[in-house]
């Protein structure tokens, strides 16, 4: 089986061509970083407009690279959610419209069910069950995993995703948009002086929160000098107590779990440190962890043709009703 995946869940347009046996045929990511730049964020609106612009020549390129037609497509997937709505409903009507007009079935993919199988890609995947860490911008959680659409929720983020909290944090020190990927750049010309608190890691239980982490940075700033070696200093220490915070409940997931794999997805999962310190604490839990490629771990639209696929091979189908959901909770996935 072949299928196109469309992701357009916020500012990057992604575009994959997954086949069920040879693997990825084609994989195009825009992303609309320059165009948000200038806002300090993503703007919803400006968002689903470059969309628009930007998937149909995608989808047209895609099939071109991989040497295919339309008519050797078999299915299409699209994220359904969870996501800015204008920009969901931008992939959901091209999926549905192209999907009807080429008389293929389509199905909806949830965008963290996507992020959590992005490690399948890879030549050795992960086997279930596992214990998964999903840490992005809009979400940080623990998900222990039987299977496909067999998720129960272990713990998450009570108020601020790591993500949301690195962006915040950076933009404090003054960086750029997007601010997470700077930050821990800044934090690699820090020096170790500085320790902030590792937030409810001394209670049990597996939820995060990340909120006072960001004000304890403030205050930390406010009480500097804010030379350039204070605002490093602060990223680096800021950076470490969420690599320590996230290390400290996955060994906690996988102890309570009895669980042996972990499995590291979403755009934070890209950070060095973080990568790391996890990796270090599966040595020593003598657990294996898996993470995707750096490509894998942003939004992208080969981890929806890959979940795409599988919900289709298992006879998945979607009614003619576009479906966009901004708010999804995965635990609400049927199994296949």
């Amino acid at each position: 089986m072949i299928v196109l995946g469309i992701e357009t869940s916020c500012d990057e347009t992604g575009v994959a061509l997954y086949h069920s046996e040879r693997g990825l045929l084609a994989d195009l990511l825009y992303s609309q970083i320059d165009l948000h730049k200038e806002y300090g964020g993503v703007v919803p609106e400006l968002a689903s407009r470059d969309h628009i612009r930007k998937l149909a020549p995608m989808v047209r390129q895609a099939l071109q690279d991989s040497g295919l037609t339309r008519n050797d497509i078999d299915g299409i997937a699209y994220t359904a959610g969870p996501g800015l709505i204008g920009a969901l409903l931008v992939g959901a009507a091209t999926a549905r419209g192209l999907a009807w007009a080429w008389q293929v079935p389509a199905v909806a993919v949830h965008h963290m069910e996507g992020h959590l199988l992005a490690p399948m890609l890879e030549p050795k995947p992960p086997e279930f069950p596992f214990v998964a860490l999903l840490i992005s911008g809009g979400h940080t959680q623990l998900v222990k995993v039987e299977g496909i659409g067999r998720y129960e929720i272990l713990g998450e983020s009570l108020d601020d995703a790591a993500g949301e909290a690195f962006d915040k944090t950076a933009k404090m020190l003054g960086l750029s948009y997007p601010g997470g990927p700077k930050l821990s750049a800044l934090a690699t010309r820090g020096h170790t002086r500085l320790h902030f608190p590792r937030p409810m890691t001394d209670r049990p239980g597996l939820d995060f929160s990340f909120s006072g982490l960001k004000t304890f940075a403030l205050n930390t700033l406010q009480a500097s000098e804010r030379s350039a070696q204070d605002k490093a200093d602060i990223a680096l220490a800021f950076q470490e107590a969420v690599a320590d915070t996230l290390t400290i409940k996955c060994r906690r997931a996988l102890q309570q779990t009895g669980l042996k794999t972990l499995v590291v997805a979403g755009g934070v999962s890209a950070n060095t440190q973080i990568r790391a310190s996890l990796s270090a604490m599966a040595a020593r839990e003598k657990a294996a962890i898996h993470f995707p490629r750096p490509a894998f771990c942003t939004d992208n639209g080969a981890m929806i043709a890959y979940a795409g696929c599988q919900r289709l091979l298992a006879g998945q189908r979607e009614a003619l009703a576009i479906k966009a959901k901004p708010r999804w909770p995965i635990s609400d996935l049927s199994s296949i």
